[in-house]
């Protein structure tokens, strides 16, 4: 690897130990994200402290009380029940699921995703086309097989852990639901119009870009979540009635935004963050509006 030349920019850049100036260092203290040098970091469950922090020796002088706050890998608080949100997603998929078994039967009709109903020579009235957007979001919610719901959930609990804990919860929220949103768009685009999907498929392959871009992030071995990946694939393409453009969409999304949220440079951590996740919508309003177009 080269180095940067002394007195290049490059080499300037970098910010001294603050308890040895003349030592340069990329690595910062993730609770007051001051500079500090390999001999100076100790270790932590979430990144690296400094000796202050470490031994809980930060005073009134040192830096603001929202910058000591422990943060996670991707500039997020960390919270002291770190898979509290994934838990509140489950209850909501699984109050949903009753609610279609317990309620009438138009429940279900009003949650999927379907695009016009019904077909021609009738007139629709119902479906996204018509005006009704919100099945984008319910229907990433809704399973009406025990067997969908079951294999989604597991899917969410083992691989939305991890991710609440190293993105924090509003960016763990916010990917979550681009990611199915991005699903939905792409089902809604290219599926039949007629075509009623539902399930939350979309977020839970977003989940699963998110995860490889963690590993690359934390320089683990890529190979368990390679296969893991490459076997829900194979299942995509290969059994009957699953809508493979919400696994798509939301793979893509996912990994798109785990990726920004993990990788942002420090300084300009918020813009790239939120500016990607805010791309991902941008594409999704402008999908939903082309298919929209197409028929009508």
């Amino acid at each position: 690897m080269d180095h940067a030349a002394a007195g290049s920019p490059e080499a300037q850049s970098l910010p001294g130990c603050y308890r040895h100036p003349d030592r340069e260092t990329g690595i910062r203290c993730t609770r007051c994200e001051r500079p500090i040098c390999t001999d100076c970091m100790v270790n932590a469950s979430v990144g690296f402290h400094c000796p202050d922090c470490a031994s809980g020796r930060t005073g009134g002088n040192g830096p603001a009380p929202a910058a000591s706050r422990p943060r996670t890998l991707a500039g997020g608080t960390i919270a002291a029940d770190p898979h509290l949100l994934t838990k509140v997603l489950i209850g909501i998929n699984i109050a949903v699921f009753i609610a279609v078994h317990t309620l009438s039967e138009t429940f279900l009709g009003d949650m999927v995703l379907i695009g016009q109903w019904p077909p021609a020579p009738y007139v629709p009235h119902e479906g996204v086309a018509e005006g009704e957007w919100y099945r984008l979001v319910t229907t990433m919610f809704t399973h009406e097989e025990i067997w969908h719901l079951g294999f989604n959930m597991l899917s969410l609990w083992f691989l939305g852990g991890p991710l609440e804990a190293a993105l924090g919860r509003a960016r763990y929220l916010t990917l979550y639901l681009a990611s199915g949103l991005a699903g939905s768009a792409l089902t809604y685009l290219l599926a039949s119009p007629g075509q009623a999907t539902l399930g939350a498929s979309g977020a839970v392959f977003g989940l699963f870009g998110a995860t490889a871009a963690l590993v690359r992030r934390l320089n683990a071995d890529m190979r368990p979540v390679v296969i893991l990946l490459a076997i829900n694939l194979v299942f995509t393409f290969t059994w009957s009635g699953i809508a493979w453009q919400a696994h798509i969409g939301g793979l893509v999304a996912g990994a798109a935004i785990g990726y920004a949220m993990l990788h942002a440079p420090r300084e300009r951590r918020a813009l790239v963050q939120y500016g990607t996740c805010a791309l991902v919508l941008v594409a999704v309003v402008g999908l939903t509006l082309l298919r929209t177009a197409q028929l009508t």
